[in-house]
């Protein structure tokens, strides 16, 4: 399964975060084991997904399985967990036995939750014990509900999040912009960006790699192919890509060969 392509959400179980913690956290997950049977059947399969610079916990709850992370692979035993920023491409290996709890932060939602710089895990594969409680991993180890889990996991980063009662400047700031973008047609000019938030592009470009390891222009041309490449698959016929600040389909094109690695004659056939 590739992410975007295909509909990778259809294995899985979600819940939202409450409103205190919206902001940055995107989503909670679980794998539905009955999902996965109805979808894929009995074989091993592979879940292909691409950068989005959104930190995400994997707390394994079933099998060993083999995760691609950019340039390395890395076998994660029944009792291990990861995080992992998804700067790059990431392929996970699955078996129908799998089954992972999942929190995905927005870009920045891990420093503004937990006081994690998402900096720190640029291209690694980071242990979450070193971050978060090991009664609380324990804890969502148990045979409990995803509900349960859910639960468990919120309340912790909830307290976490109101200790931290400070705000940060420049993770507000980063996730204005990145709430305000797209309007009206995901032009990647910085400058303009910049000129709507009062400051200057040095400023913009300085916050930006602070909060979320790139240059805003990079990461809003991540933003854009992600979101282009969505309209695109959902509903090819009407697709425009003047709608999302592209010259014509050839310039769209190749952007979708360097956000995915793959042409979408490839993914048609």
């Amino acid at each position: 399964m590739v992410e975007i392509f295909d509909n990778i959400r259809k294995i899985y179980t979600f819940s939202n975060a409450c409103p205190e913690l919206a902001d940055h956290i995107e989503f909670f997950s679980e794998s539905s084991i009955e999902s996965t049977q109805k979808y894929i059947g009995s074989s091993n399969f592979s879940v292909k997904m691409f950068p989005s610079w959104t930190p995400t916990f994997y707390i394994n709850l079933g099998a060993p399985y083999l995760i691609t992370v950019g340039q390395q692979q890395r076998r994660i035993n029944s009792k291990q967990d990861i995080l992992i920023l998804r700067n790059s491409i990431v392929e996970r290996y699955n078996s129908p036995s799998d089954n992972i709890f999942t929190v995905k932060f927005y870009p920045g939602g891990l420093e503004a939750v937990l006081g994690i710089s998402q900096l720190k895990c640029v291209d690694r594969i980071v242990d979450p014990g070193a971050i978060l409680p090991s009664k609380l991993l324990d804890q969502i180890k148990k045979p409990i509900t995803f509900a349960e889990r859910c639960e468990l996991m919120q309340d912790y980063l909830l307290n976490s999040f109101k200790e931290r009662q400070q705000k940060d400047h420049y993770l507000k700031f980063v996730r204005d912009c990145i709430d305000n973008y797209g309007l009206p047609d995901m032009q990647l000019n910085t400058c303009e960006i910049a000129e709507k938030m009062f400051v200057t592009s040095k400023t913009i470009n300085r916050y930006f790699n602070r909060v979320v390891g790139i240059s805003p222009k990079n990461y809003f041309s991540v933003m854009r192919a992600r979101t282009a490449l969505t309209h695109y698959v959902n509903n090819q016929k009407d697709f425009a890509p003047y709608d999302f600040g592209y010259y014509d389909m050839s310039h769209f094109y190749k952007e979708v060969v360097k956000f995915t690695g793959k042409k979408l004659i490839e993914h048609a056939a």
